[in-house]
């Protein structure tokens, strides 16, 4: 497996927590982890997880869903109604599309199944990473305006006349890069292989899907910014 040396925007380690009540699967993704040169805790449930949060700050975590207390869903929404914004990606053995939809509704970032391909899990642990560790140096105005849109890279607040809108790591990622190209058509492709950056098991349907989350937090009851556009793609266009 190669290692890709990530590090925090302050020079530190990546931090990673791994929920599950599994010991043998914590133990080896905590293991390939660390061998990135990541910083790692643990925890077997709900609960205990919540505690290690707040001590261990982590950048990014893995949560299995069905564990002993809290399941994964739970534990999740508890920590994006406290403000914790960092990535989740859950590792579950429930594998239907329905399944996949609720995790990513919940506020997942990612699903993977099991039994899983570590290299691939860890793969997909760095694209998190990456797209949620972006340094303020790459982009001196934090501040991204269309229209009446804004997002800030900084602070991960966004808004739409003022109104302040919560949206999840990766609609905040996709969000970004529609704003980063209005009045551009985008192509699923393209929008996969910058939000996401992997070859994700249905993927048109997982952008159809964000898409669809964003236009009811962005659009709704206002004129709509988010259009698609048919067998192409789709694009960003403040009101005229």
């Amino acid at each position: 497996m190669e290692s890709q040396q990530l590090q925090r925007t302050d020079g530190g380690k990546i931090r990673a927590l791994v929920v599950d009540d599994e010991e043998s699967i914590t133990q080896l993704v905590a293991m390939a982890l660390r061998y990135e040169g990541w910083e790692v805790d643990t925890a077997a449930s709900g609960k205990e997880a919540l505690d290690k949060i707040k001590s261990f700050n982590p950048d990014v975590a893995v949560f299995d869903i069905m564990l002993p207390d809290l399941d994964g869903m739970q534990l999740l929404a508890r920590l994006r109604s406290s403000g914790e914004m960092f990535p989740v990606l859950f590792l579950t053995a429930l594998d239907s599309v329905e399944d996949r939809v609720n995790g990513l509704t919940a506020g997942g970032d990612d699903y993977v199944v099991k039994p899983f391909s570590l290299e691939e899990l860890i793969a997909r642990m760095r694209g998190l990473v990456r797209r949620s560790q972006l340094t303020s140096a790459q982009h001196p105005d934090p501040v991204l305006r269309v229209g009446d849109l804004t997002l800030n890279e900084d602070s991960y607040e966004v808004e739409r006349g003022g109104e302040p809108i919560t949206v999840t790591n990766t609609e905040f990622e996709l969000l970004r890069y529609l704003m980063r190209n209005p009045n551009r058509v985008l192509s699923k492709a393209q929008i996969l292989d910058r939000v996401w950056a992997y070859d994700f098991t249905g993927k048109s349907t997982v952008v159809e899907l964000y898409i669809s989350y964003l236009r009811k937090k962005i659009d709704s009851g206002r004129v709509p910014m988010l259009h698609t556009v048919r067998g192409a793609g789709y694009m960003l266009k403040p009101q005229a």
